[in-house]
C-alpha cells in the first residue's frame, strides 16, 4: 500500500494524527495546528520508534550475516527468495522508521519548521508503511529460519502462524477491535 492509497483509506483517518478528532458534541472537526500539540504527538511517535527501531535493526543485521555462512550456498531456491524478501523489506523499514527521527534532527527554530499537521501526518504514513514492511520480514525470516530447521512443510506453518499473529496484533486490534470498545 503506497502512502498516498494510505491517506485515501478510511481507517487510516482514524490513525492518529491522519484524520479528524471527535469533539465532546459527537461531530467532527478538522484538527488545528497548534504547535504544542502537533510537537508533543511527534515525540509521542518518535516514543514509540524507540521500541521498535532494535527489533527492526536486529533482524537486518541478522539478515547481513546470512550471506556470509557457508550453509547460504545451500540455501534452496525459495528459501532464498523468502531470503531476498525479508533482506530487501528489512532495509526498506529501517529507512522509513528512522525517516521521522531524521525530520526531527533537520528542524530547526530558523529552518525547516515541523509545527504543522501535515508534518506529523507524513511521519504516521512512513511509520505505518516502516511497520508494515517490518512485518512482511519478519514472516519471510520466520520461514527462512523454519524450513532450515523444520523443512519447508513445517515452515509454511510457522509462516502462517507468524502472519496471522502480525496481523492480528499490529492490525486488526488497533484498528478493528479496539474501535468496536470505544
Amino acid at each position: 500500500m503506497t502512502a498516498s492509497a494510505l491517506g485515501s483509506c478510511p481507517r487510516a483517518a482514524s490513525l492518529p494524527g491522519l484524520g479528524d478528532r471527535q469533539t465532546g458534541n459527537g461531530g467532527p472537526v478538522e484538527m488545528e495546528d497548534d504547535a504544542d500539540e502537533v510537537e508533543e504527538e511527534f515525540r509521542s511517535l518518535l516514543e514509540g520508534l524507540r521500541t521498535t527501531l532494535p527489533g527492526v535493526q536486529l533482524i537486518t543485521a541478522f539478515l547481513l550475516t546470512v550471506p556470509l555462512y557457508d550453509k547460504y550456498d545451500g540455501l534452496a531456491r525459495p528459501e532464498r527468495v523468502a531470503y531476498y524478501v525479508a533482506f530487501v523489506t528489512a532495509i526498506l523499514s529501517t529507512l522509513l522508521l528512522m525517516a521521522p527521527s531524521s525530520h526531527q534532527r533537520l528542524r530547526s527554530d530558523e529552518g525547516i519548521a515541523r509545527r504543522h499537521r501535515s508534518h506529523l501526518r507524513t511521519a504516521v504514513r512512513l511509520t505505518v508503511l516502516g511497520s508494515a514492511g517490518f512485518g512482511i520480514a519478519v514472516t519471510a525470516v520466520a520461514y527462512l529460519v523454519s524450513s532450515i530447521v523444520l523443512g519447508s512443510g513445517l515452515a509454511a506453518a510457522v509462516t502462517a502462524v507468524t502472519a496471522a499473529v502480525c496481523l492480528w496484533s499490529w492490525y486488526y486490534l488497533p484498528l478493528v477491535s479496539f474501535r468496536r470498545d470505544s
